[in-house]
């Protein structure tokens, strides 16, 4: 399988993908687009092309797209509770269902996802084909398997179509881009994408001269104020259902910012619940100490993160900081306040007392609390080995970013080739807390808006100068 665009693909692909659409699962009030075609159109050939990011693994079911009637049967894609992708037609006791081999659990890599259906076609394997990345992928015959010659399904009917959702139910989570809708073509992938001839990558490729069709769209989620707007020149716009201008992201296929990594929790007895495309977390609580962890990591360079807090309850309360080489840390079941140790350096900035600990150290003064409704900067400097927290804006300790190798202000990392990851959670004494991260693509409304040198990220307060958001483009660069 082709590389995807995930975490280590740094290569500036030449068309830029400016933004996506973040969707929450939220079963009590779905997000989602949805659109009723004005007229029925080609119902046995068409083609569907996205990019997708996943968020939450292993739930029933997150579906992609689809169309479904008032009856209880759909035509839909989707990925089920073991992350497989599934095909499913299930109309009045005729279920044609196909499902990919492999499994789909990479929640920090963009893929791109063509799903060409032809029933037209004599031979059967040929009806209906799925490509990930540029390659088409085997499919395993579940129920009917593929769906019989000539057979109409319900996507471009005069039925409800839906993204991210069906029926108010099966709701998506993560981050879609450059979705595309071909009505009575079965294309291939090259129309969306192309290999890069340095490193092999699957990159999208401009695809605003295609001929659409009918019923036929193009969302490129640019609009913030009108996130379902078709840009084909079709007018095919689909409604928005609880999203809002918070939901457009600038984490895309071409350029793609860190998120927290659900699967991999720091500590034992953990219980964290992610959502927001991975960017939000609450920690449950209990006596145990636990946390969890970014899904970029960085040896040099200057970066800059910001964390909500969003809700804390008493006791120890929260930490936020950056480990060495998280991914060891859970592996020894360590915590995340007390993460680290002279084989992986940390340092994290408590909330109950304002203090800091080093390396699994003991505490020592820093500066303020910090608790619901506070936002804390962090600027991680690994060319001088230094991090300086801030609270609302404003450095801790008198501490200044751009003060290079004095550090002023600063805490001094130990210096490591390990890699350094974002960490946070609960100190434990039954707490819980609620956090938004923000690497760059905020998931909740920012009131100022403070680009990093590069012009990339959307903070709530100035980036230090000389220091830049967590995504790929910027580690092309400065990483």
């Amino acid at each position: 399988m082709p590389l995807i665009l995930g975490t280590n693909s740094i290569k500036d692909t030449g068309f830029d993908v400016a933004n996506s659409l973040r969707i929450t699962r939220d079963d009590s009030n779905p997000h989602k687009l949805d659109r009723t075609p004005s007229s029925t159109s080609n119902r046995r050939t068409w083609t569907w092309s996205g990019w997708i990011k996943r968020g939450i693994l292993g739930v029933q079911s997150n579906d992609i797209f689809n169309a479904y009637d008032s009856s209880g049967f759909w035509e839909r894609f989707y990925f089920n509770s073991s992350d497989i992708l599934e095909y499913d037609h299930d109309i009045a006791g005729q279920d044609f269902t196909l499902q990919s081999t492999m499994k789909f659990r990479d929640p920090s890599a963009w893929l791109h996802l063509v799903v060409a259906k032809d029933t037209t076609q004599s031979t059967e394997s040929s009806r209906l084909k799925i490509y990930v990345n540029g390659t088409q992928i085997a499919l395993t015959e579940v129920s009917l398997g593929y769906p019989t010659q000539n057979y109409d399904g319900y996507i471009n009917t005069q039925l409800p179509h839906t993204l991210g959702s069906i029926n108010n139910d099966s709701n998506y989570d993560g981050y879609m881009a450059e979705v595309v809708m071909v009505d009575g073509q079965q294309l291939d992938p090259t129309s969306f994408g192309e290999f890069d001839e340095d490193t092999g990558i699957w990159k999208p490729i401009d695809v605003s001269g295609l001929t659409f069709g009918t019923n036929g769209f193009y969302l490129d989620f640019e609009n913030s104020g009108s996130l379902g707007a078709d840009v084909s020149g079709n007018g095919n716009n689909f409604t928005v259902n609880n999203l809002t201008s918070v939901d457009q992201s600038t984490d895309t296929c071409t350029n793609n910012f860190a998120t927290l990594n659900p699967l991999n929790n720091v500590g034992s007895g953990n219980s964290l619940t992610y959502s927001e495309g991975n960017l939000k977390v609450v920690t449950a609580g209990g006596s145990s100490y636990f946390g969890g962890s970014g899904n970029i990591g960085v040896t040099t360079g200057k970066w800059y993160v910001e964390v909500e807090v969003e809700a804390q309850s008493s006791g120890l309360q929260g930490v936020i900081g950056f480990s060495a080489n998280v991914a060891e840390e859970a592996r020894q079941n360590r915590h995340a306040g007390q993460v680290g140790s002279t084989t992986f350096p940390s340092v994290i900035y408590n909330a109950y007392n304002g203090t800091y600990h080093k390396d699994n150290a003991g505490e020592t003064s820093y500066g303020d609390t910090y608790t619901a409704g506070d936002i804390i900067g962090i600027a991680l400097d690994l060319d001088n080995n230094y991090i300086y927290f801030s609270k609302n804006g404003t450095f801790q300790n008198s501490g200044d970013p751009t003060s290079g190798s004095s550090g002023t202000g600063g805490i001094s990392l130990t210096a490591t080739d390990n890699e350094f990851f974002l960490c946070l959670g609960d100190a434990g004494s039954s707490t819980t807390a609620t956090y938004f991260i923000n690497f760059g693509s905020p998931p909740f409304a920012i009131s100022s808006g403070n680009a990093d040198g590069n012009g990339y990220g959307n903070f709530e307060y100035a980036v230090p100068s000389g220091y830049y958001a967590l995504n790929t483009k910027n580690l092309a660069e400065y990483g």
